[in-house]
């Protein structure tokens, strides 16, 4: 599987509208949280996208963004999703690895840090995050801050 990282002027329409319409399938309809996912971020230049195709299927994506904008000392991975079909086949850890390795090449002397499910604490300590915050709401779902080691 290869990961590919672009800019939001460099996707492709097709590209742009799977990972939109699998971000508005999960953190909306699958998570039942109503707001608004087109929040101006993805169109800023130090935002890319990540992510994969299997065929014409989308597998996963998440978003990077530089420091100053979701976190003004940190850069960000965030709206990390595997796709519904292809979830349980082990792509979320390789999605992140390649996340991380980008957000390093991308801004090596600034730390990482990600508001993370609650749930999935142990999974983002597996590929080197660490706690850094008590449980928060954020649109209702507990979250918790975390920074890359």
């Amino acid at each position: 599987m290869q990961w590919q990282i672009k800019a939001f002027a460099e996707l492709t329409v097709t590209e742009l509208y799977d990972i939109l319409q699998a971000r508005s399938d999960v953190f909306v309809v699958e998570q039942t949280c109503i707001y608004s996912d087109m929040d101006g971020v993805d169109k800023l230049p130090d935002c890319y996208q990540l992510f994969a195709y299997d065929g014409d299927q989308l597998v996963g994506t998440c978003r990077l963004i530089a420091k100053g904008i979701a976190y003004d000392e940190y850069c960000a991975i965030g709206r990390v999703l595997i796709t519904d079909s292809y979830r349980g086949k082990k792509l979320a850890a390789p999605m992140m690895e390649a996340a991380i390795a980008e957000v390093q090449r991308l801004w090596p002397t600034t730390k990482c840090k990600i508001s993370a499910q609650q749930h999935l604490e142990n999974f983002y300590e597996s590929v080197g995050f660490e706690t850094v915050t008590e449980m928060y709401l954020e649109d209702d779902i507990p979250h918790i801050g975390m920074i890359l080691n």
